[in-house]
């Protein structure tokens, strides 16, 4: 009796030893969880505020459309890395009147009121191009229309950019828009482009975005050395031809790059100096 009742007392010990190490175990656990000693998510550092102020948000389905588009320019031809960046980045959406945003990724003109258009991207792409504009040079642009050109210069670098636009209407909301989306450095005014801007001149080179049946001399002589003249010439109502000249030696070399379509050339300028149009090559 007393050998059973000895190995009972043993084994009771035994077990009393183990109910202790676990109540300790669990007594740990708890004190732990409250001291917060279990490893928690480390949580993600948010974005600071030194990173560049960005333009107003847009709808993805628009920033697609628009880099399909620029894949399309790059097919036919525009192979400038700096102005296909540039045909990327301008939201072409902000410049088309609301009733045409479904239009404003597709390749070719709309009308901005006024009787004149925004210009198919291609060839806003293509005459840009054309300019071969390099970081610090200062261009022209005559018709600013819904302001889309001049923010696709005001992309490329440094480069200046000063554009004139005849319809007083046009020229204060394509200003307005400009600085809304943060091209302030675009200088723009109300006037007749036919005789150019002689207080910003000389120019590295001048784009013209409206056609005119001539050359305009005053646009000739605001040209640098080297400098390049983009312009559309022909009749109004009917195709014209894209011309290229360049200043060399005090003389102009001119290129017929092919046929374009653009609304006329307007104001008093050029209908005075029809009768003294210098003939095309």
């Amino acid at each position: 009796m007393a050998g059973r009742y000895s190995q009972f007392l043993n084994r009771s010990g035994h077990a009393v030893w183990v109910f202790l190490l676990l109540g300790l175990l669990l007594i740990v656990l708890v004190l732990s969880v409250r001291s917060g000693a279990v490893p928690r998510p480390t949580p993600v550092a948010s974005a600071t505020a030194e990173t560049p102020a960005a333009r107003p948000t847009e709808p993805e389905s628009f920033r697609n459309a628009r880099l399909r588009l620029v894949e399309g320019i790059e097919a036919l031809g525009v192979k400038d890395p700096a102005v296909l960046q540039a045909m990327r980045n301008v939201p072409r959406h902000a410049f088309v009147p609301d009733q045409y945003l479904h239009q404003a990724y597709e390749d070719h003109a709309l009308p901005i009121g006024y009787g004149q258009t925004i210009s198919q991207p291609y060839i806003v792409a293509w005459m840009t191009e054309l300019l071969e504009l390099k970081s610090g040079d200062r261009v022209l642009e005559i018709g600013t229309g819904s302001g889309y050109q001049a923010a696709v210069l005001a992309e490329l670098g440094t480069v200046e950019v000063y554009s004139i636009e005849i319809v007083p209407e046009l020229a204060a909301s394509a200003a307005g828009r400009l600085r809304e989306l943060g091209y302030t450095r675009v200088i723009v005014k109300q006037g007749d482009g036919y005789y150019g801007w002689p207080e910003y001149a000389p120019f590295d080179a001048i784009i013209v975005t409206a056609a005119p049946d001539h050359v305009p001399p005053y646009l000739v002589e605001q040209l640098v050395e080297g400098g390049r003249l983009v312009i559309p010439i022909g009749p109004p109502g009917f195709f014209q031809s894209l011309w290229k000249f360049v200043k060399q030696g005090g003389e102009v070399k001119a290129f017929n790059l092919g046929g374009v379509a653009f609304v006329p050339f307007t104001g008093p300028g050029v209908e005075q100096g029809r009768s003294q149009a210098t003939p095309l090559p």
